[in-house]
């Protein structure tokens, strides 16, 4: 208490003599600020003038002439013919947020299991890491759309073991069809995990491995250490990949929704308005999808630190 008096009144001196003084939160926040910047500036560069135009698209039919675009205001009209009169939309869209809810938690829980083992004292831990990185670089979405086509990304086994048949009987109609297709792509999903699992481990190599002694040292088990230690530790972590891997699985190019909003864009009924109208109705599900992790892992985190020693005169209270 008294050093921080000392320091709040060295601060008023300084401020009473003209001299400029900076806190550590402000330079923390200036040299996060330094980092953000050339975000900024290339989005108001480059992505400001397009989203704007997008808006303006999404409020006008917009025909394409030999003399240029003809646009005619309607308003909200865009936005109701597609829950009036398309008879896609609403359905595909519908059916990615249930893939993304069945997806994301299955690619969070394999990444981070696979993040504790690489994080363990094994003998090539690199070519490990590598071995499960892999993907991200090889695959794209020529070769998955290939592997789809072939059946190369679902295991044998579960339709042979009559997998298909017990989902229809367990699970619910409207989750059927879902979940047999994340079984489908089982392969697939995992192989998304790669840059989940990097981020994951570089949280686990942070973690103060004297708060794990401490744990042991009170009888603590290795489960009550996970839960106790690991995952308040990576809860950053976890709302970075949760946003990772929601982005990643909403612009890939195997999504039936950007299909449908590139198809409408081409169409010479529906054209840009149809389909700008579209986009910012994904993008707003895409957004709540977002503010749904930063609500359960962006907020109340804490840092753990381990418990200081007392010296031999004893600890102060």
């Amino acid at each position: 208490m008294n050093r921080l008096q000392t320091k709040n009144e060295t601060v008023a001196r300084a401020d009473k003599k003209g001299g400029f003084h900076m806190t550590m939160s402000r330079k923390k926040s200036l040299v996060g600020l330094l980092f953000v910047t050339p975000w900024l500036v290339g989005f108001c560069v480059f992505f400001a003038s397009p989203l704007m135009q997008a808006v303006n698209y999404s409020l006008n039919n917009v025909t394409i002439t030999a003399s240029g675009r003809k646009m005619n205001y309607v308003g909200l009209g865009n936005y109701q013919d597609i829950f009036l009169k398309d008879a896609y939309f609403v359905d595909r869209l519908l059916n990615f947020l249930k893939e993304i809810v069945l997806q994301l938690p299955l690619i969070l829980v394999f990444s981070l299991v696979i993040a504790i083992l690489l994080n363990q004292s094994v003998k090539g831990k690199g070519f490990f890491r590598t071995l499960f990185f892999l993907p991200i670089i090889v695959v794209s979405g020529p070769v998955m759309q290939m592997l789809i086509s072939s059946g190369s990304t679902t295991i044998p086994l579960i339709e042979q073991y009559g997998l298909y048949e017990m989902i229809e009987e367990v699970v619910p109609k409207f989750l059927q069809e879902p979940v047999t297709d994340l079984f489908g792509e089982l392969l697939l999903i995992l192989w998304y995990s790669g840059v989940p699992t990097l981020i994951f481990l570089a949280g686990l190599q942070k973690i103060d491995g004297t708060l794990y002694e401490a744990s042991y040292m009170d009888g603590a088990s290795s489960w009550v250490s996970f839960w106790k230690i690991v995952l308040p530790s990576i809860k950053g972590m976890i709302l970075i990949n949760s946003i990772y891997v929601t982005v990643f699985l909403a612009t890939s190019e195997l999504n039936e929704v950007i299909d449908l909003i590139r198809s409408n864009m081409l169409n010479a009924s529906k054209g840009f308005g149809i389909a700008s109208a579209m986009a910012w109705l994904y993008t707003i599900c895409i957004l709540a999808i977002i503010a749904l992790c930063y609500f359960l892992f962006g907020r109340g985190e804490k840092e753990i630190k381990p418990a200081r020693k007392q010296g031999r005169r004893g600890g102060r209270g």
